[in-house]
């Protein structure tokens, strides 16, 4: 039965399609062209599978098992399943109910139906024949069926790969044990990729020679395939298990402008770019992929573009162009590390790229000193981070800790991943507690009381908005582990669901980093931050390159603590006070007075009093004019000025002079992203119209951050700030992301 029939779209769920329990893919190799005028990347991608746990552990002894299926694994000699996502073509009525397997390539006009690549009336020559199906029925048998996650692609062909034609490829069937084994050459196939994907790791170099070249061999018989709005499904005629299923195949397609996982836009120069957005679908609207987390794969990557253009991706190696022919060059990347599909990224622009030995000399510069970096390139690992434009006007602090936080993310998020999805957690949280232990090194020369009362502030600051967030968005997306026990469960076909992966408004939410966050703070205060730490590296350096459910660490992390210190602490007691319940853990509601005793936060509350206190004073008196040295107000740290603006946003009534004067006094158009947003929502409180222009250009340059000051024009309901916002979006819009315009458009209209 197809999975996609099960699902309620209207849930908001995100499909894991992919049965990756009955094949798994080890490799990709993408060859892909990048064209601008049409939107559209196209090309090839060629998967290297390996026969999937579930298929190889199962036993066939059971009496589900049909006979040719038995009879196929005495004659192998092999541990094979009985209950494998099969297709009963046996059903098949006059009217061909089966007629949406096309046999890909046949018909050119067959791709134009948007769901699937075939039309939909009768054309004999763009199905299997009736004679299969006739065949197949009087048989009983059924064909293995595979299932890639695939959304808003155009797939044009599904074609086995001839590894067996590889020169030199002979030296990986020496060693397979052929011995009992029909000697078929798709037997010989399957037995060279096997050898090639379970290669030692330290043979990488000679693994991806030969994963190229075998990229590269012909094709040697075109594949069945459907797809669906979630998923591309392939099978070949007459094979009836994982272990037959060819462990190599190409399939050839194209992207859709439309695409969910891709962005085409302008740069900052009005030059077109595309970039892969990798959410809220991941990369299913990139290239036909296994989603599931399990499916942790090595890839590598040829994107040829025109001349002019720098093709950036997430590989390990620097890349750098060849001229194939006049105005045509490409680009070669790849990584040696397994790792989610989710991960692969590209970037397409007319980028300058910045070389290390330039950064090298920079830095000297900047800070007066020598400045060291390793000289081995290998070194180096070029993965990309994105960052918004928002992160980098304004001095360092803001785009500082940015990066500090998608550091982290290699060694959560990348390094050791969730089992499960719904634990985003388990990446978010930790590289939010992390992101201030790597800020904090950052800085350098900071004293350790200043170090602590920075990380105090953030805290309290973190908190304010955790408060907020849980009193303004639905319950259940509160939950940070809403699958409860069953988190990490999958279907016999290795298929699942990420909860709420869908839902618009989820990605403009920090709950998953909050909370986690807390937990880990709250956690690193039990222990002692030298202890935790400590946990931490041991953590990394047992769960590295694995995938993790929120009890590995949490076990862990118990066992190291001792009991005096630990009384009461368990995994289930964590989960029930900070994981499986929606609003703020009970344990941090007790922890909430302790940030204000926090030096950097009395100075921010001795600020507030004295804009209250002259504000009081210019409202009793309108003529009399507010004098320059009347008040001296401090310096403020960036993070200490969000709370200050925070702290003045819940008076009622702030006058106008005031609102003048605090924007001068902290030169607030100049300050970061996170201040510029708070300064925005006073203007919009206090309808102060010369400020309206900050909105306006915070909307514009701001967008993802921008979002919710939407909702702030709109509930107030003033003629002159709905129509900003309007206008705002009209001259925005086309250069947003799906999500963030459907939930701005909803807000609008």
């Amino acid at each position: 039965m197809n999975m996609e029939t099960q699902l309620d779209p209207m849930k908001d769920d995100l499909p894991l399609m992919a049965n990756t329990s009955y094949m798994l893919v080890k490799h990709y190799v993408l060859d892909l062209d990048v064209d601008f005028e049409n939107k559209v990347i196209e090309g090839s991608i060629v998967l290297f599978f390996e026969t999937g746990s579930q298929y190889t552990k199962i036993s066939s002894a059971g009496e589900e098992c049909c006979q040719s299926q038995c009879d196929e694994t005495c004659k192998m000699g092999a541990s094979e399943p009985c209950r494998i996502p099969m297709i009963n073509v046996g059903t098949c009525s006059s009217k061909t109910e089966y007629n949406d397997f096309a046999v890909s390539g046949k018909e050119e006009e067959a791709t134009s139906d948007e769901n699937s690549n075939h039309s939909n009336n009768e054309q004999a020559s763009g199905i299997s024949s009736s004679k299969d199906c006739c065949d197949i029925e009087n048989h009983g048998n059924k064909d293995f069926l595979l299932v890639l996650d695939c959304c808003d692609l155009s797939v044009l062909k599904v074609e086995e790969v001839d590894v067996a034609a590889v020169s030199g490829i002979e030296k990986f069937t020496r060693s397979a044990k052929l011995t009992g084994v029909s000697k078929k050459l798709e037997n010989l196939r399957n037995q060279i990729v096997h050898e090639l994907v379970t290669l030692p790791a330290d043979r990488w170099k000679e693994q991806l020679y030969y994963f190229t070249h075998c990229s590269q061999a012909p094709g040697c018989g075109e594949l069945l395939f459907s797809t669906g709005t979630w998923s591309l499904e392939i099978r070949k005629s007459g094979i009836q298990t994982p272990a037959d299923f060819p462990h190599a195949i190409r399939i050839c397609y194209k992207t859709k402008p439309e695409g969910r996982s891709v962005t085409w836009t302008t740069d900052q120069s009005g030059r077109p770019c595309v970039y892969t957005m990798g959410s809220p679908i991941n990369n299913r609207a990139l290239f036909p992929c296994q989603e599931p987390p399990i499916a942790l794969s090595t890839w590598q990557a040829s994107v040829r573009t025109a001349a002019g253009f720098v093709v950036l991706m997430s590989g390990e190696n620097s890349a750098g162009p060849v001229q194939l022919q006049e105005g045509i060059l490409s680009w070669y990347y790849y990584v040696s590390m397994p790792m989610p599909a989710s991960t692969f990224t590209i970037a397409v622009g007319c980028w300058q790229e910045v070389k290390q030995q330039s950064f090298k000399q920079t830095a000297a510069i900047e800070t007066n000193t020598e400045f060291s970096l390793p000289s081995s390139q290998s070194d180096f690992s070029p993965h990309i981070i994105f960052l918004s434009q928002s992160v980098l006007p304004g001095g360092s602090h803001l785009c500082g800790t940015r990066l500090c936080h998608e550091i982290a993310h290699a060694w959560f998020g990348l390094a050791i991943g969730a089992r499960d999805w719904t634990e985003e957690w388990i990446s978010e949280g930790f590289a939010t507690f992390l992101e201030d232990i790597f800020w904090a090194r950052a800085q350098q020369q900071l004293s350790h009381d200043e170090i602590k009362g920075q990380q105090e502030l953030k805290a309290l600051l973190r908190w304010r908005r955790l408060r907020d967030e849980v009193q303004n968005c639905e319950e259940e997306l509160q939950v940070l582990r809403p699958k409860k026990e069953s988190t990490g469960e999958l279907s016999e076909s290795g298929a699942s669901v990420v909860k709420y992966g869908l839902k618009a408004e989820k990605i403009f939410m920090q709950v998953h980093y909050l909370k986690g966050y807390f937990l880990l703070r709250s956690l690193a205060r039990t222990v002692g931050e030298v202890s935790y730490l400590a946990s931490l590296r041991k953590f990394v350096i047992k769960f590295h390159g694995q995938l993790v459910l929120s009890q590995d660490f949490l076990s862990m992390l118990l066992e190291d603590i001792p009991k005096q210190k630990g009384s009461g602490l368990t995994v289930e007691s964590i989960f029930q006070n900070w994981l499986d319940t929606s609003g703020v853990p009970k344990p941090l509601l007790e922890e909430g007075e302790t940030w204000k005793e926090c030096q950097l936060v009395q100075q921010v509350n001795d600020e507030v009093s004295k804009w209250i206190q002259a504000n009081r004073r210019i409202r009793k008196s309108s003529k009399k004019k507010m004098k320059h040295d009347e008040l001296v107000f401090q310096q403020l740290l960036p993070d200490q000025l969000v709370l200050l603006l925070e702290s003045l946003l819940e008076e009622k009534t702030l006058c106008p002079r005031i609102l003048q004067y605090l924007e001068r006094t902290y030169q607030l158009r100049e300050q970061d992203a996170e201040v510029r947003h708070r300064w925005c929502e006073l203007v919009i409180k206090h309808k102060y119209e010369p400020g309206y222009r900050d909105i306006e250009r915070f909307l514009r340059e701001d967008q993802a951050m921008g979002v919710y000051l939407y909702g702030e024009l709109m509930v107030n309901e003033d003629a002159k700030q709905q129509e900003l916002a309007r206008k705002c979006f009209a001259a925005a819009q086309e250069h947003m992301d799906a999500s963030s315009a459907k939930v701005v458009t909803e807000m609008l209209f």
